[in-house]
């Protein structure tokens, strides 16, 4: 058996020689996924039965996502086991969770079957597109991703894409394009991003997250300089010029290396007189190396988004697209599934969930609420890992006092066990001491009748977080 670096994908040996699979769209295939039910997943599932693989799949259970694979002919298996596998099975695809005792890739191991991980079959299939853009960054990927989404799709240029959200222009998070350009989200987590196979990178920001995999801010930044090193020598490397030291992670690159900023005027594309309609929403000059270029009107909130905008603009721009089809897919884009997505108003109070687990997130999203009329944020926070939650107490505690009132639920742990050294009482405790208006609730439910009792009329609420409080704004708005 041969594994690649960090055990992730397994060929096997011929002849002397080391075989590992190559996805081919020109040779479809028999492929298997293990936990085919995934956002990710379920979207390479779905565009490589486009292209006439034969795909099957197992999940633990059935989902939305699974009956929408099932109507395109996907067959899926409900728990996971060896005799999934069919005879003629050339290929197994399984994510970083699944675990080498997990019954389908033990029987994958034994028969001898070539494996990927998710990150390298992305990077196998980018390979079959003569434009493949990632979208990294520590925050604003989703964001950025589904708005060079508008603008490929309102400009025909029919992409395929790839994103870690809802967009209503996709009727779900993947569209299967028929064109050169692919379009996708670039996760730095356990350096899945270093797999892929980019011809224009784009890097939003780099700040410490995910610290249960990377030891500090330096070795987050050397994966970013190696990300950008992927790139060929007629690649694009679009990058933040307001990125603390940007040179470090693009000098000497053989690619041609874009700048822009919505703070630094000598940056390559550049943002300048930043106005705000009646809803809050951005628009600004554009200046492209030192040239206007145009007014772009956002239909999104934030400061941070107009920064968004500019990297979208940017690639798109550096390829070819006109600067009329680019403002016209910007203004289409009216936000994403859980990024600052007002779900309605119950009372006169507007409900809105958005997706930020990370203190810049916070921060970046509760200033946005200042273009808003209302009259007090509520803010349900809860937050995502004990390892973040540790990291960022402090960091937490100061970006969440950014609203009027705070409400702290436990933390949600998703793939970590709790160490029981951290909680949400130790961030409600951190609030205090800053001098928040803060309560600290567990049950779910006793916060929907804090809210319901404590809200007037005028008041914004705001569940946030990447686990599952969007339940909470959904309940009470009778979804």
């Amino acid at each position: 058996i041969y594994q690649t670096e960090a055990c992730r994908s397994v060929g096997y040996r011929k002849d002397g020689m080391i075989i590992m699979y190559q996805i081919d769209f020109n040779k479809p295939a028999n492929i298997h996924f293990i936990g085919i039910g995934g956002i990710s997943m379920s979207g390479l599932a779905e565009l490589l039965c486009s292209k006439g693989f034969r795909i099957t799949g197992s999940d633990s259970h059935e989902s939305d996502i699974t009956d929408h694979l099932e109507t395109l002919g996907i067959k899926i298996y409900y728990g996971q086991r060896p005799e999934n596998i069919a005879e003629d099975t050339d290929l197994v695809v399984y994510t970083a969770a699944i675990s080498p005792d997990n019954p389908e890739y033990m029987e994958a191991v034994n028969r001898k079957i070539p494996m990927l991980v998710r990150a390298d079959m992305i990077g196998q299939i980018m390979k079959n597109y003569q434009n493949a853009i990632a979208v990294a960054g520590t925050h604003g990927k989703t964001t950025t991703t589904s708005l060079l989404t508008h603008i490929y799709v309102d400009a025909d240029l029919d992409p395929t894409v790839s994103v870690g959200a809802t967009l209503d222009i996709l009727h779900g998070n993947v569209r299967v394009g028929g064109s050169k350009y692919w379009i996708m989200e670039a996760c730095e987590y356990t350096n899945s991003f270093l797999s892929f196979n980019p011809t224009v990178s784009i890097i939003l920001n780099i700040e410490e997250d995910h610290l249960d995999f990377f030891k500090d801010i330096n070795d987050i930044r050397h994966s970013f300089r190696l990300f950008a090193e992927k790139l060929p020598a007629d690649g694009i490397l679009i990058i933040n010029k307001d990125i603390d030291n940007y040179e470090e992670i693009c000098q000497g690159l053989p690619c041609k290396v874009v700048t822009y900023s919505s703070k630094d005027s000598s940056a390559d594309y550049y943002s300048a007189d930043i106005t705000y309609n009646e809803r809050g929403c951005d628009s600004y000059d554009l200046y492209v190396r030192g040239e206007k270029k145009g007014h772009p009107s956002l239909n999104i909130i934030g400061e941070h988004n107009v920064s968004n905008s500019l990297a979208a603009i940017a690639a798109a721009y550096e390829q070819g697209v006109s600067l009329d089809n680019i403002k016209l897919g910007l203004k289409s884009f009216h936000g994403a599934d859980r990024r600052f997505q007002i779900k309605g108003e119950l009372a006169g109070i507007t409900i809105v969930d958005d997706y930020a687990h990370h203190p810049s997130e916070i921060a970046a999203t509760l200033k946005s609420t200042a273009t808003f009329p209302n009259k007090s944020v509520w803010c349900v926070f809860q937050p995502h890992t004990y390892t973040r939650t540790r990291a960022f107490l402090k960091e937490f505690a100061a970006s969440l006092s950014l609203a009027d009132h705070v409400i702290v639920t436990d933390i949600y742990a998703a793939r970590e066990k709790d160490p029981g050294d951290i909680s949400s009482k130790d961030l409600y405790n951190e609030m205090v001491k800053l001098g928040v208006d803060c309560y600290y609730i567990s049950d779910f439910e006793e916060i929907k009748n804090f809210i319901l009792t404590n809200c007037v009329n005028g008041d914004m609420l705001i569940t946030m977080g990447a686990g599952d409080v969007v339940t909470i704004g959904d309940d009470l708005l009778g979804y």
